[in-house]
């Protein structure tokens, strides 16, 4: 069968043991504390607090090692509390988490991207795109991902059809050669999505925003896609890119205490959509992690009050959001 005849039959099958039923207390890094939810068709149990891989505000240059001892406590600090997914997007966040594992890599459920099929020359090129889950693996020590998850183009400058072809092609391959447990991508293009996920079985894993002051369309909603094709969402920007915070995310702050009320109300807030398997902040502290998990243990629904500060929060966070993230604004309804 070549990479582009690979069925939604084929796709669907090779799944079906992991979807039967899965438990949580047999997922990775298991802790009673935290809540657990499958990730679409792949099955996997993801923790609904996961982490991203951006390190945005920390104080320290990538590569010194105050930078990698921040990483490696706040990675093992995440797997303490239950935390059992890390999406990385890029080659250098790819390295810098394999390294900061270590021993404990198995411990957690991996999702990357290695190459970014943002530029049109990897994008239209099946061999890069083989060759950059190849070299992830390499100089991550894996012998296959979890998750790979292509990052597509954002915003308005958008994938061409051939390059969309192409990446699904790559996508196709990565799991017939079991270099990738299971498939999917990373979008800011959510229109797209229903027809893609109706198109192309390769979309086990849909990765996009749902921030804290997203709201699901009644009628039209990309939730309707997902549940029809059991795929899994995992949701990006919470705290859209620390513009929820007082502080704009940066840590020990005059505003932290206060900081820290806001992303536990907008986590809770989060926490409540039904299609969500897991929804991955950037954490960058272990102080941060333990917060965040924190919001995980509290009562999930807000009452009148709380409900009422969050619409205030919110909406101020969308007039906050700096020009180059004015894009977000279409995820407020989802």
């Amino acid at each position: 069968m070549s990479d582009n005849q690979i069925s939604r039959r084929h796709f669907m099958g090779a799944t079906a043991a992991a979807v039967a039923a899965p438990d949580p207390r047999k997922t990775r890094s298991y802790n009673p504390d935290m809540e657990y939810r499958r990730l679409g068709r792949t099955g996997l149990m993801l923790s609904v607090l996961s982490m991203g891989g951006h390190w945005k505000k920390i104080p320290f240059k990538r590569g010194t090692e105050e930078f990698k001892r921040n990483r490696r406590e706040v990675i093992y600090a995440a797997l303490d509390h239950g935390i059992n997914y890390i999406d990385a997007c890029s080659a250098s966040e790819v390295e810098v988490y394999a390294e900061a594992l270590g021993e404990r890599r198995k411990e957690i459920y991996f999702g990357f991207d290695w190459t970014l099929g943002r530029a049109p020359e990897i994008a239209g090129s099946l061999e890069r795109l083989k060759q950059g889950l190849d070299e992830g693996l390499r100089k991550s020590g894996l012998d296959c991902v979890d998750v790979w998850r292509i990052t597509l183009r954002e915003q308005t400058t958008r994938n061409l059809p051939h390059e969309i072809e192409t990446i699904m092609q790559a996508l196709a391959w990565g799991k017939q050669t079991g270099k990738a447990r299971f498939t999917g991508v990373s979008t800011h293009h959510r229109p797209w999505i229903a027809a893609a996920l109706a198109k192309y079985p390769q979309l086990e894993v849909i990765v996009t925003p749902y921030a804290a002051g997203s709201k699901q369309k009644p009628v039209g909603s990309m939730f309707e896609a997902l549940r029809k094709h059991d795929a899994g969402f995992i949701g990006i920007k919470p705290f859209a890119s620390g513009t929820l915070f007082a502080s704009q995310g940066a840590p020990d702050s005059a505003t932290k205490r206060e900081d820290d009320e806001r992303a536990r109300m907008a986590l809770r807030y989060v926490f409540c959509c039904e299609g969500l398997a897991a929804s991955i902040p950037g954490l960058i502290t272990v102080d941060q992690v333990k917060n965040a998990a924190a919001a995980v243990r509290e009562r999930r629904r807000l009452d009148v009050a709380e409900a009422v500060r969050h619409q205030q929060v919110t909406a101020a966070m969308w007039e906050r959001l700096p020009p180059h993230y004015q894009w977000l604004r279409r995820w407020e309804w989802v």
